[in-house]
């Protein structure tokens, strides 16, 4: 590469090539945290500038483009927001709490491809970057004779087929404990244990609507986690359509503190994690997808757009690429407005318009591409996986439905078929 090539530092950009984090591990949570927003998109060259580059210049500034597309920056959007404030006043008013009270906790539902999971860890993240600051990156509270990391957040996400010891285990799974061979109340009591341990102050359960209230096991899980509550941590649930769910179906909702009140927990009272019968108290805060109806939603949408093209890297885009002309509401019919479906979209787009020489977005372009959400971590039947709009074109031309095999079929009186479409102004 020449001295005085404009990808004199590509070099440094093979970070991108490393396996992202797991965020239900300690050490990959402590990486995530460290390294979230330190990506550093490739720079921007004009089309003479990429065609005067070297065969090995332009493979490597093409990855580094498609890397830049992958990786998008998280936008703040007026929903996103809204999680954000209460996700972070719950937290930092339960961490300065000393009374051993119950703390409230919050539950932050929306659908699925809508960003839950990537805000309240953002808003996690950045309250354990001040705690830990605060308190110069040493437990505040260490327990003599052992040498705990201090983990003031922790993540776990519920298992498909949860039952109170998976669930359990998968917490502690966060801590990197031994879990084998233990009874549900020893598993109880290590969980206790290791929260006031590590300091932890939040705790985390993703996909908590995987949980069916049909089941025994489920129930009993749900009561286990009512019990997490009385280990001074904030809990928070994050799930998909969790009013639909059932998870409140024995809890009521307070007027006066605008909370849902479950009932006390009667796997606590089992295993002796409460000393008093208090009553659970959640905020419900929803994480909704963009609409088109208002001048201030449109122009919310607007903005959003705007934000995605600011770091688009082709090398044809004219501007207002995706802000200009009916583009908005094209890519509001294609996606519902759901943040997730956007992103992949524009991800996909910017890839085929790399692929085909045509570096720009258009509609003809994104008419080709094809949605497809096929996530072997994502739980289709609770509701993880949205509904996806056709294009204008796929439409008119989608396959005839194949014939189902005859023969009795499954009970689908408990499923969650997601979203559906609807139309826009």
């Amino acid at each position: 590469m020449s001295h005085d090539s404009p990808l004199q530092d590509l070099d440094l950009a093979a970070g991108f090539l490393e396996p992202p984090p797991r965020r239900d591990t300690y050490a990959g949570w402590q990486r995530w945290r460290a390294g979230r927003g330190h990506f550093a998109p490739a720079p921007r060259l004009t089309l003479g500038q990429w065609r005067a580059l070297s065969p090995r210049e332009r493979s490597l500034y093409d990855l580094h483009r498609t890397a830049t597309h992958v990786n998008l920056p998280l936008q703040e959007t007026p929903m996103s927001l809204k999680v954000s404030r209460l996700v972070n006043r719950r937290i930092r008013n339960n961490a300065l709490k000393t009374r051993p009270s119950t703390r409230a906790g919050v539950m932050v539902t929306g659908w699925g491809y809508q960003g839950k999971t990537e805000t309240v860890c953002e808003v996690a993240a950045a309250f354990e970057d001040a705690w830990l600051a605060m308190h110069h990156h040493l437990h505040p509270q260490p327990t003599p004779g052992t040498r705990d990391v201090h983990a003031p957040v922790a993540y776990a996400q519920t298992p498909v087929t949860a039952k109170p010891k998976s669930t359990c285990q998968a917490i502690l799974g966060f801590f990197g404990a031994e879990t084998k061979r233990l009874t549900l109340p020893e598993l109880i009591r290590q969980l206790a244990a290791s929260l006031d341990d590590h300091g932890t102050k939040a705790l985390i359960l993703d996909d908590i609507t995987r949980l069916r209230m049909h089941r025994a096991d489920d129930q009993d899980t749900l009561d286990l986690i009512r019990a997490f509550m009385s280990m001074n941590v904030t809990l928070i649930l994050v799930g998909v359509d969790i009013l639909g769910s059932g998870l409140l179906r024995q809890g009521h909702f307070d007027e006066h503190t605008r909370q849902w009140v479950l009932p006390p927990s009667q796997h606590a009272r089992v295993h002796g994690l409460e000393a008093t019968q208090t009553e659970r108290r959640f905020d419900l805060v929803e994480l909704d997808r963009f609409r088109y109806t208002t001048p201030g939603q449109i122009t919310a949408f607007h903005d959003h757009l705007a934000g995605l093209e600011a770091n688009l890297r082709l090398l044809k885009a004219p501007p207002g690429m995706l802000t200009g002309g009916r583009m908005p509401e094209y890519l509001m019919r294609r996606t519902d407005g759901v943040v997730g479906l956007l992103e992949r979209l524009i991800e996909d787009g910017c890839q085929e318009a790399m692929d085909s020489g045509k570096e720009t977005l258009d509609e003809d372009l994104l008419d080709d591409v094809v949605l497809s959400l096929d996530d072997p971590e994502r739980d289709a039947l609770a509701g993880e996986v949205p509904a996806i709009p056709g294009s204008s074109r796929t439409r008119t031309t989608a396959a005839p439905r194949p014939a189902c095999a005859r023969g009795r079929g499954r009970n689908t009186v408990f499923d969650d078929h997601g979203p559906r479409g609807q139309a826009h102004g």
